[in-house]
């Protein structure tokens, strides 16, 4: 089996771009990463450019759905608070907050001297036209979902906003992390304005969005006086566009990747920090029946992905939760199901599909890892029945046809959080929620789920998110797989690169070696 699995992969080029994705570091993988022996002083100035997979699907943050256009635009954008390399979140547009001690208020001192892009000092009102925004329900449901449960939006004197919630909630200050943008600002999608380490400067479709130092940023100034993020659709060509010059850096890389570049490239290891799975859309036949959906989940080894993908690098996942969130994180799940043809069998039997069945697989042909994966997945399944179709399609197509309109069977694709809660990551699989393209419906899960959100006591919150996620793993909601490794290729000429908990490039980190 696992040489048919190899003769397979070999016959594939590995490339390295995620679609709905995290693409930021494990701490621990990151200490155990080879230190690279580059100057350790920053020389100011230079540029660099970035090679991406896909273009933008926007410019505007509050309506950016891929995640990699969110990393990009985490150079741009600023909230009230934002994260750190060690999953904190910090002060930023705020120079402080308060949380009122039955987590209903929320309340930010604004900081002295932040300026947008545009050179207008950023004002409360500001601040309330942002959070208004994104709270919104006149087109239906708000831009942040949980947002739903804000009463009011109060400007207090010009330096103070206060937030009301019309229930408790202890994580609200990750959702904080929503860009604030100008009051009535309506060139977000052409010319967009924010408070980030660097400025927009122009976008040619399908080609490239330019950076350039915000020489008036609040904080730490960024070190490069340009960042080119440069489209690369076509996977097979990161590595020769890296070895060509055309890009200095390059992030997903595969092993086999990383290992064509021996000479004047570092290599950073990490992981991605999100599910990877086969994602299955629980309201079609024949994966509406619970035993089938289990019977794939026994037929899968991640053990034996993992080392066709990437040497082992990764880590074994069971539920959608991965260890970068590590107080939500529970490896338990991680080995709910062992792979066991005989028992996935006899759960076929049990649910009328004694001879198997034909599963679609749609998947991003521009997302290799995610290709390859579903190649080891088809031939896995053959095991017990099922005969596996690969429908490769664009990532434009993909976020319509399976994530917008739920028209597929199943899907490999990577999922992350946008801010470092749990519910960001389970939220999602609630019967009504608008991003549930599984069309996951469990009422035992709505009911823990809707505990864990108004939960004040921090320990019960946590115990209640982990029996959520157990509910997935035991429901077989996905077949899930792994965080996957994240090799991030950078030319020896720049240094500096800082892996988060999230799916961000922090571009301000990074610069040229003498």
């Amino acid at each position: 089996m696992k040489r048919r699995v190899m003769s397979i992969l070999l016959m594939l080029t590995m490339a390295a771009t995620i679609a709905l994705s995290g693409c930021s570091g494990d701490k621990e993988k990151q200490e155990s990463a080879p230190e690279n022996k580059l100057s350790g002083k920053p020389v100011e100035g230079g540029s660099i450019k970035v090679g991406i997979s896909q273009d933008l699907d926007s410019l505007d943050p509050h309506k950016a759905v891929a995640a990699g256009t969110k990393e990009v635009l985490f150079n741009i954008y600023e909230g009230l608070v934002k994260p750190d390399k060690d999953g904190n979140l910090i002060a930023a547009v705020a120079s402080e907050y308060k949380v009122s001690d039955d987590a209903k208020v929320y309340t930010f001192t604004l900081r002295d001297g932040v300026k947008f892009h545009n050179g207008n000092a950023v004002t409360a009102e500001d601040v309330k036209y942002s959070i208004d925004r994104c709270a919104d329900t006149s087109n239906g449901e708000p831009l942040v979902s949980a947002y739903s449960i804000i009463e009011s939006v109060n400007i207090l004197d010009e330096k103070t906003v206060e937030i009301r919630l019309t229930e408790p909630n202890t994580e609200f200050l990750a959702y904080m992390t929503t860009a604030i943008i100008p009051k009535d600002y309506d060139k977000l999608d052409t010319a967009p304005v924010g408070t980030g380490p660097f400025k927009y400067v122009s976008r040619s479709p399908q080609e490239n969005v330019i950076l350039e130092k915000n020489e008036d940023y609040w904080g730490e100034k960024a070190h490069l006086n340009q960042v080119e993020f440069k489209i690369v659709a076509d996977a097979d060509m990161v590595v020769t566009n890296l070895k060509g010059g055309s890009i200095d850096m390059a992030m997903r890389l595969t092993s086999s990747q990383a290992a064509e570049l021996t000479k004047g490239f570092h290599i950073e290891e990490g992981t991605m920090n999100l599910v990877q799975a086969l994602y299955l859309n629980n309201a079609v036949e024949p994966l509406n029946n619970e035993k089938v959906r289990q019977a794939l989940c026994y037929a899968i080894n991640p053990d034996e992905i993992m080392d066709m993908m990437s040497d082992g690098k990764g880590v074994r996942i069971g539920t959608s939760m991965y260890p970068g969130l590590k107080k939500y994180y529970d490896d338990e799940y991680a080995h709910y199901y062992e792979q066991d043809f005989e028992k996935a069998k006899e759960l076929l039997k049990e649910a009328g599909y004694e001879d198997g069945f034909d599963l679609e697989i749609t998947v991003s042909s521009a997302d290799q890892p995610h290709v390859d994966t579903a190649q080891v997945i088809a031939e896995e399944l053959k095991n017990i029945g099922v005969n596996v179709t690969i429908k490769p399609i664009e990532w434009e197509a993909w976020l319509e046809d399976v994530y917008a309109n739920r028209d597929y069977q199943s899907t490999v694709v990577g999922v992350d959080a946008s801010n470092l809660s749990a519910r960001a990551m389970l939220e999602r699989f609630t019967s009504d929620a608008p991003g549930n393209f599984i069309n996951f419906k469990n009422k035992e899960y709505d009911k823990v789920f809707g505990e864990a959100i108004a939960a004040t006591d921090e320990k019960e919150q946590i115990e209640l998110y982990k029996e959520a996620e157990g509910i997935l793993a035991e429901k077989a909601a996905n077949v899930y797989i792994q965080d996957l490794a994240n090799l991030v290729a950078i030319s020896d000429k720049y240094d500096g690169y800082t892996f988060y908990p999230l799916y961000v490039q922090d571009m301000s980190t990074i610069y040229m070696v003498e």
